[in-house]
């Protein structure tokens, strides 16, 4: 079918300005601190597309240009056996990942695909460019197999130690390769050797947080969840390493609140990380927009005790105007921190009473929805989201042969810059 691009414009989170997207505009280029921008859609109706299947359903609200091949939707139903066990009546879970029994088919076992399948949509068909995405791992993950259903050109730049978390159902097509930051790397070390490649024209950087299609594609949790409930949550818990998908949450909440037939009030977003990786939890229990100091060593060290190896952002969009500090203060929200040994009983109470397998990020998440019920943040009756971001991998292990990915190239960060480009670009000669 013929797509027609979805109309939309672009506001500046930090002085409102309104511009139009030039097409890959990750910020204002009028505006010269730090601050996200935002997709304003033409459309200020929720309405899902009936004629378009999986993750394009919401595509009225997502700045995508055309349609890939494959997608999938979470699902959301509402929980028994764990909203049992917290004395809670209206607790409804969103689930990315693999559980047939539910519905949910995403492959990679991560919510990690509505962002791929956003981000690479939002790329004309014409893009001439090699897509840059650094990664922990799932985000990888995600858009290595959409990249590869739908030959379009990655290059992806994670930490060696997490290339674990590279499995496929089938073998990744040669449009995508990747590059990895050497043992005792960390997230951050990939993020740099993707920031370096990108400096070479043959490359495009994705952008992360600031794409817009990013954090648009993620809030599709939330209005996945809002299709099944009826309503706006109460309360929104997810586990995050950068916030984004926190933050996209927030701004779909506020598009609900445009419409106004899901509710006019703000959920309160109860975002967690697993410490001691603890950077933005520490930074707004200080009550502060700047992000705590953390050196490279101290994140490097931290990143290696988690459990949930995915939470170890050290550069997150915490500070920038429209970033996550605006969002908790926005909902008068809060953070919650979660030790590995809470990681361990809450995956194994919630595959207990839920049935399926989750990942340790969504462990965390679960783990802070027992505190906020504990410490009375959320009441009985509130209606709740709990926004499991990944599970099903080991169900889905037992269904299907996987193969695992191996790095094209192990990269230094502190090699001379011209050295790094150089091996990038031969990849895709």
């Amino acid at each position: 079918m013929v797509f027609k691009p979805t109309s939309y414009k672009l506001m500046n989170c930090g002085n409102g300005r309104v511009f139009e997207d030039e097409g890959w505009l990750l910020s204002d280029p009028q505006y010269d601190q730090p601050a996200l921008v935002r997709a304003v859609y033409a459309n200020k109706k929720f309405e899902p597309r009936e004629d378009l299947g999986g993750f394009y359903r919401y595509a009225n609200w997502l700045p995508i240009k055309r349609i890939l091949k494959h997608s999938q939707t979470p699902v959301t139903f509402k929980s028994k056996g764990l909203a049992k066990q917290l004395k809670l009546n209206n607790l409804y879970i969103t689930f990315s990942g693999f559980f047939p029994a539910r519905g949910a088919a995403l492959e990679t076992c991560s919510f990690k695909e509505t962002e791929a399948y956003s981000v690479c949509a939002r790329l004309p068909h014409d893009n001439k460019k090699v897509l840059v995405v650094a990664s922990a791992g799932n985000t990888a993950r995600a858009f290595a197999k959409v990249c590869s259903d739908n030959n379009i050109p990655l290059l992806l730049s994670v930490p060696e130690d997490n290339m674990n978390a590279l499995w496929f159902h089938k073998r990744l097509k040669d449009c995508v390769k990747i590059i990895a930051a050497p043992h005792g790397a960390d997230y951050y070390d990939a993020i740099a050797l993707g920031d370096i490649a990108c400096k070479s024209d043959m490359f495009m950087a994705e952008g992360g947080a600031k794409n817009i299609a990013r954090r648009d594609g993620m809030g599709t949790t939330l209005l996945n969840a809002v299709e099944t409930i009826g309503r706006i949550p109460d309360a929104y818990f997810q586990a995050i390493g950068s916030g984004t998908g926190t933050i996209a949450a927030w701004e779909n909440n506020l598009r609900l609140i445009d419409d106004g037939r899901f509710g006019k009030h703000k959920m309160k977003l109860l975002p967690s990380q697993n410490a001691p990786f603890t950077i933005m939890y520490d930074s707004w229990k200080a009550q502060q927009r700047n992000l705590v100091s953390l050196s490279a060593e101290e994140a490097r060290y931290q990143a290696a005790i988690i459990q949930a190896k995915v939470l170890s952002n050290r550069k997150p969009p915490y500070s920038p105007a429209g970033g996550l500090f605006d969002a908790l203060t926005d909902t008068r929200g809060d953070i919650y921190k979660i030790d590995n040994r809470e990681i361990d009983y809450w995956s194994a109470a919630f595959q207990y009473l839920e049935g399926i397998d989750i990942n340790p990020a969504a462990a965390v998440a679960v783990a802070s929805l027992a505190h906020a019920v504990e410490d009375g943040t959320v009441k009985h009756k509130d209606v709740i989201m709990l926004n499991i971001t990944g599970g099903g991998e080991n169900l889905t292990k037992n269904h299907h042969k996987v193969v695992y990915a191996k790095p094209d190239l192990v990269l230094n960060p502190n090699e001379p810059e011209q050295t790094i480009i150089k091996q990038a670009e031969a990849l895709f000669k």
